[in-house]
């Protein structure tokens, strides 16, 4: 149930921002593909970047950018270090590719920080689909530099023979638990600090309106609550880079091998 009263008052369970509801129920046998508000705001953020990127190239930019010219240059500029650093001159055709995903996951953690907006990122299916498609884009990279020879990924050097099943065995399964672990991360914190701002929120109006000295001490919650505001900016600026890096790493293993 996703209200409860307390003090005699309703308030709404903080895990209801992230309730998934249909828009445009559609069915294909008993396959549910509803339009639903997750949908709706995962284009959202496809259709701002897409205006903002329009936007700051048209004719080829300003000489003297502006400002939003500005904040998409700075954030190419970061994205090409961090390919640089992580894969080097090998990385350059993939370039594209990462900073596609980090572009799309910055704006839904972004966008999701409006309020009475839906963080489409806060939700695993949605971190695990992205996860596993560049695992398997990944993967698929991994046979096409190397052939069958990827599979030496697996099995590091030197190991003596008695310990290789085990090695191969440990290998195989830190290699496919890496989807897992890429969508967990980036679902767990956006929902835990979306959560906790809400519990804020409500015991911040619970006190507001109980009036007396209790309204005084609200000033409290709310100063925290926009001091973790400002922190959940942060992070969700910090989890779409850990996103990138580590699929970074894991890119430059599928192209280098051990």
């Amino acid at each position: 149930m996703n209200i409860h009263v307390a003090n005699n008052f309703l308030i709404s369970s903080p895990l209801e921002q992230f309730n998934v509801k249909s828009i445009i129920p559609l069915y294909f046998g008993n396959f549910d593909i509803s339009f639903t508000n997750s949908s709706l705001y995962f284009l959202f953020c496809t259709g701002i970047i897409l205006i903002l990127f329009q936007a700051v190239t048209l004719n080829g930019g300003f000489l003297v950018p502006t400002r939003w010219q500005s904040i998409v240059e700075i954030i190419y500029d970061f994205v090409v270090s961090l390919v640089g650093e992580q894969i080097g001159e090998k990385g350059k055709p993939y370039f594209t590719w990462i900073f596609t995903t980090f572009i799309l996951i910055l704006a839904c953690n972004l966008v999701g920080m409006i309020p009475y907006s839906f963080t489409t990122t806060s939700h695993v299916a949605v971190t695990f689909g992205l996860a596993l498609s560049l695992f398997v884009g990944i993967t698929i990279i991994g046979f096409q530099n190397h052939g069958l020879h990827f599979f030496s990924f697996f099995l590091p050097k030197g190991t003596p023979l008695a310990l290789v099943p085990l090695l191969v065995l440990i290998e195989v399964m830190s290699y496919c638990t890496r989807p897992i672990s890429l969508g967990v991360r980036l679902f767990v914190n956006l929902i835990s600090g979306h959560a906790l701002l809400k519990i804020l929120s409500g015991f911040a109006w619970t006190m507001l309106t109980s009036g007396g000295a209790l309204a005084v001490g609200s000033l409290i919650p709310f100063v925290v609550i926009v001091a973790i505001t400002g922190l959940e900016l942060a992070v969700s600026s910090l989890q779409a880079y850990v996103f990138c890096i580590l699929t970074c790493i894991y890119l430059k293993d599928a192209i280098d091998l051990h």
